[in-house]
């Protein structure tokens, strides 16, 4: 029953958006363009709602839905949320149920300009509570924490460039012992549009230093200056991946 009213939550905030959107010209060419969310170091404010679809191999697969948002409380610090449910077969019976909930505050402890090429350096951490769902095949078992440390570079006026680096360690429920190196790529395209690519390789300390790397492409468009959408196409790489491949899809409003 939750799932199903998570469902028609996002299909009408998507039905909404459409009509909202239709008849309203967009003026955002006569504004500088706000930053875009989908950098996780950007200086941005968003609310975004998303689905996911994950092909766990084996004929096992797992819906996601989650709520993720971002707010600027000053012009240096930034809290970042996420509030994950789960819906998956991976236990030989369909489950759903919540996942996670990430509380992420993020510093922006320099940036500038240096040889043209515009920079910013963070650091934060991951918060992340597990809803102890694991006998259902949902979540980790595992709540953490996860100091992590990115530059954003700008280098060119439509490429950003974000390297990561972050490591999870359990203070509740199964051991966990990971670190993860991310690399984005953020590029924007004409008419409000954006790609981005991100490439996550962890390393997982606790089970014989397993990499359960993984790619994922995101093609976004903002149809005015506070509303947007976008699709996600994600794939495991390698033998410890934790998924074949996924689809998404997400909505966004930015305040």
């Amino acid at each position: 029953m939750v799932k199903v009213f998570l469902k028609c939550c996002l299909c009408c905030f998507v039905l909404f958006l459409g009509v909202l959107l239709t008849p309203q010209p967009s003026h955002a060419g006569e504004k500088k363009s706000a930053e875009n969310p989908s950098n996780p170091l950007s200086a941005a404010s968003n609310l975004d709602l998303r689905a996911k679809y994950f092909d766990l191999g084996e004929g096992y697969d797992r819906y996601t839905y989650s709520l993720e948002g971002a707010t600027m409380l000053n012009p240096k610090l930034k809290l970042k949320f996420e509030l994950h449910y789960w819906d998956t077969d991976v236990t030989g019976s369909n489950e759903n149920d919540w996942e996670s909930l990430v509380i992420k505050p993020i510093l922006f402890v320099n940036e500038g300009v240096r040889n043209d090429m515009k920079y910013r350096v963070a650091v934060g951490f991951d918060w992340v509570h597990d809803f102890d769902n694991k006998d259902k095949g949902i979540g980790g078992g595992s709540s953490t924490i996860a100091p992590f440390v990115g530059l954003a570079l700008g280098v060119s006026e439509k490429t950003t460039v974000i390297p990561l680096v972050q490591h999870y360690l359990s203070y509740d429920g199964d051991s966990v012992n990971q670190t993860a190196f991310r690399l984005i790529g953020m590029q924007k395209l004409p008419q409000q549009m954006w790609m981005k690519l991100d490439v996550k390789l962890p390393i997982d300390w606790q089970h014989d230093e397993a990499i359960p790397a993984s790619v994922e492409l995101q093609w976004g468009k903002m149809f005015n200056a506070r509303f947007g959408a976008y699709i996600d196409g994600l794939a495991g790489i390698g033998g410890d991946r934790s998924y074949d491949y996924g689809v998404g899809v997400g909505v966004r409003t930015m305040f």
